[in-house]
């Protein structure tokens, strides 16, 4: 993964905002759509994308201490002269049902030129718990719904879908079966959404999975939800190994 970091930073360094030649990315050149120096990657999602993020301009907080804000640091610090602008605007709790409620202030009006996602595991766990219930197919409807609004009034946003992952520990432990029967669903929602529409998909589970054959869950997430620090730094790592396979930001 270092290799794959040194060479997406050498990228960097060879022409600035592009977009690699990619077909399922409709070969969207960004370097001719948008100015490099207002570059802004929004980061929606729910509690694991809030990090406990402060709602006001302290600097120190505003972006959360998850993975959304490991991915800002790397990226300003590597290329501090790039400008880039990263927004957090994941809400801890929330579902695609309530992302779809506050998408036009939250997503629409802020124009990103990126937009990351990652929501499920509260989708699901409402199954779970029998509380408010959504099912898969209104999770699938939503969400369709969300893509298709966004990618008609910013047509030229790079979509990045990050997959809902649990692992065997605290809460999910209880049910496994059911916990999983149900994430599953909406795994293959999301990565059938990035199919459909040709965007980036980030295997958030597989990675969780590989790095459990050394290493115990418990290490990587604490509860079977949330990540511990070493999980938000894996789940950076890989978003911007498999971003920057198809995007040099």
């Amino acid at each position: 993964m270092k290799n794959s970091r040194r060479a997406f930073i050498s990228k960097l360094g060879q022409g600035g905002l592009m977009l690699a030649a990619q077909p399922s990315l409709d070969g969207l050149a960004l370097q001719d759509k948008i100015d490099p120096k207002n570059f802004t990657m929004l980061f929606q999602g729910d509690s694991i994308t809030d990090g406990n993020r402060t709602r006001n301009n302290d600097w120190n907080h505003i972006l959360g201490h998850g993975y959304m804000y490991l991915i800002a640091s790397r990226l300003w610090f590597d290329k501090p002269e790039a400008g880039y602008n990263f927004i957090n605007r994941g809400i801890s709790g929330n579902k695609v049902s309530d992302l779809a409620k506050r998408w036009q202030t939250d997503t629409l009006n802020l124009k990103p030129n990126l937009l990351s996602i990652l929501v499920g595991v509260n989708d699901t766990h409402s199954v779970i718990r029998n509380q408010n219930p959504e099912s898969a197919e209104v999770f699938e409807e939503t969400y369709r719904n969300l893509l298709t609004e966004t990618k008609k009034k910013l047509p030229d946003v790079v979509l990045v879908l990050c997959e809902p992952f649990i692992l065997p520990v605290g809460m999910v432990n209880q049910s496994s079966d059911l916990w999983y029967a149900e994430i599953k669903k909406r795994q293959a929602i999301v990565k059938k959404l990035a199919n459909e529409f040709q965007t980036i998909f980030v295997p958030f589970q597989q990675c969780f999975d590989k790095a459990t054959e050394k290493t115990p869950a418990n290490f990587w997430c604490w509860d079977g939800i949330h990540p511990m620090p070493a999980g938000h730094e894996l789940m950076a790592r890989t978003w911007i190994e498999e971003v920057s396979k198809k995007v040099n930001i």
